[in-house]
């Protein structure tokens, strides 16, 4: 579905990504985990379109996307949340929502998609009129996931969503994210915990300094050697 091969990715001259390969299959979830500054968020700029990579490839559904208006990348089925919650504070819940729906025509699907999203958070169910501004940062989170399905994505590319939020809630996030996948969304997750990276995604790339570090399925790596990937105590091998 996605592949990212020997991209770099600048601000000036200073790198912020060196030559990295990410591959994802449909209906995973893919975690990119790594600490603050190795080129997590970068990485997801340059695949949604914000950032132009100065090399490599980046192919979605064997089509390149590399130089295309991020909003025709998002047309192609590729959704970005961002991280920060960035909500529309004074508009309603339900304004919010539909935004996601903005480049959509078909007014049917639209209306089918907002009850699905009903469905899907029914806490927002009670809280369409209220501003999105006065929804907690867990709410907001939510939120913002309910808004880029709106678009029908194929591809859900999320920069940090449980950062900020308390366990009970992150779990609540993680647990949507793992239900969407069960139902043919593929995601990936830019993530800081080696823990919640190896207990929600399908597979995972360990990113430091702008590099791949480590890369394998879940299930096949331990807590030691993500961390070791992770913190640099050792060069750890390919996966």
């Amino acid at each position: 579905m996605l592949a990212v091969t020997d991209l770099h990715v600048g601000y000036g001259r200073v790198p912020a990504v060196r030559g990295i390969s990410i591959g994802i299959e449909p209906g995973q979830i893919v975690s990119l985990v790594g600490p603050n500054g190795a080129g997590k968020s970068t990485t997801l700029l340059a695949i949604a379109g914000v950032l132009k990579p100065t090399e490599g490839a980046i192919r979605f559904d064997g089509s390149s996307i590399v130089g295309v208006a991020p909003e025709d990348i998002a047309r192609k089925g590729l959704s970005l949340v961002p991280e920060g919650r960035h909500v529309f504070t004074q508009l309603s819940v339900e304004e919010n929502i539909r935004l996601g729906a903005q480049m959509r025509a078909n007014r049917e699907e639209i209306e089918e998609d907002f009850r699905n999203m009903m469905t899907e958070f029914p806490f927002l169910q009670n809280r369409l009129s209220a501003p999105a501004g006065k929804l907690s940062g867990g709410e907001q989170q939510q939120l913002v996931i309910a808004r880029a399905l709106m678009t029908r994505p194929r591809l859900m590319l999320l920069d940090e969503p449980a950062l900020g939020l308390g366990p009970l809630v992150v779990e609540t996030v993680y647990r949507i994210l793992r239900g969407l996948r069960d139902k043919g969304v593929t995601m990936l997750v830019v993530e800081q915990s080696t823990h919640r990276a190896l207990e929600n995604a399908d597979r995972i790339y360990v990113i430091r300094s702008g590099r791949i570090q480590l890369h394998g399925r879940s299930a096949e790596l331990t807590d030691e050697q993500v961390e070791e990937a992770y913190f640099g105590y050792a060069q750890a091998p390919a996966g």
